[in-house]
């Protein structure tokens, strides 16, 4: 929450963040924690966060669009919906929230990158902006079929924010740069896309915990 948001009457915008046991805490994360109430107060930043915790054994069909032959998955359709038809109206009915398009962003790395992609051309009406590192767009090739197959004219208001480390997989930054480009081809304008890949990047949390501070600048900035 921000930190004058008792004192005050105000809403906010806010952001739903995939991986919630990595985000807040360190005893419950994998590898490590994004500092995301930490770096809420240290810039003052006038944005809730809300973290969804992946279902452990289910988070690969929660996260994942479509199936993979060996790791199957796919379920990603009924997750958001489950966010966009349950948890956003009970959040925006607990909290005070700015409950429009624009200040509804929703955010992850890895697998919660490919989620957060989809979820921003999925339902443009709901998330304006989505924040997307590392995205595993290795998981199914048919994440470019989607691309194509969404209306160029439904995005045109979409901004997304792309961030990889060129230490990550071979595949990594290349498959971001193709779907940058079928962005593009697609009439998105280069303003609606923020691109970077940063040279000494890992897959690890503490790369996106460094990528976060900055990212919630540009959420709350444009």
């Amino acid at each position: 929450m921000p930190s004058n948001y008792i004192n005050s009457q105000r809403s906010y915008p806010v952001l739903y963040l995939q991986d919630a046991q990595n985000l807040f805490d360190r005893s419950t994360s994998f590898s490590g924690e994004w500092r995301i109430d930490e770096t809420l107060d240290s810039l003052d930043l006038e944005l809730i966060v809300i973290g969804i915790e992946h279902g452990n054994e289910m988070r690969i069909d929660e996260l994942t669009p479509f199936p993979h032959p060996e790791h199957n998955g796919g379920n990603a359709e009924n997750y958001l919906k489950f966010i966009s038809e349950t948890l956003k109206p009970d959040i925006d009915k607990r909290f005070r929230t700015k409950t429009d398009v624009s200040n509804t962003f929703i955010g992850g790395s890895s697998l919660g990158g490919l989620f957060s992609y989809f979820a921003l051309l999925k339902e443009p009406e709901i998330f304006s902006k989505a924040l997307i590192f590392s995205p595993s767009f290795w998981f199914s090739d048919k994440i470019v079929n989607f691309t194509d197959e969404i209306p160029g004219e439904k995005l045109d208001q979409i901004k997304l924010y792309f961030r990889a480390g060129k230490k990550e997989s071979e595949t990594m930054v290349p498959l971001m740069c193709d779907i940058k480009q079928q962005l593009l081809r697609k009439g998105l304008k280069s303003n609606q896309i923020n691109f970077e890949t940063l040279p000494n990047g890992q897959h690890n949390e503490a790369f996106w915990a460094s990528l976060f501070p900055q990212a919630a600048l540009w959420l709350l900035g444009e």
